[in-house]
């Protein structure tokens, strides 16, 4: 599913034009944005969790010349799954 078809389905389940639902997706998307930066965690009930951690400084080894180098400290965005989510997951037929 594309950002459109998105879009398509969320305005005709809730009602609204796509032009709206465009706007509040995308001010989700700046909420959330602007919270993960400031380093806050955003919990959506039955979704999940999203939040920043800090992805530690690790020794990296390129493949084709045998170098080692140093790859700094990161922050990485991360999605948790909650239960509800994970169990309609489990739910589902793998074929």
């Amino acid at each position: 599913m594309n950002n459109k078809e998105l879009i398509t389905k969320l305005s005709d389940r809730i009602n609204c034009t796509t032009q709206e639902t465009s706007d509040m997706l995308s001010a989700l998307s700046d909420v959330i944005g602007s919270k993960l930066v400031s380093n806050d965690s955003i919990y959506l009930q039955s979704f999940g969790l999203f939040e920043v951690k800090k992805r530690a400084e690790r020794i990296s080894v390129n493949p084709v010349n045998g170098k080692r180098y140093l790859v700094p400290p990161k922050l990485v965005p991360v999605f948790k799954p909650g239960t509800t989510l994970k169990n309609r997951l489990k739910d589902l037929d793998v074929e």
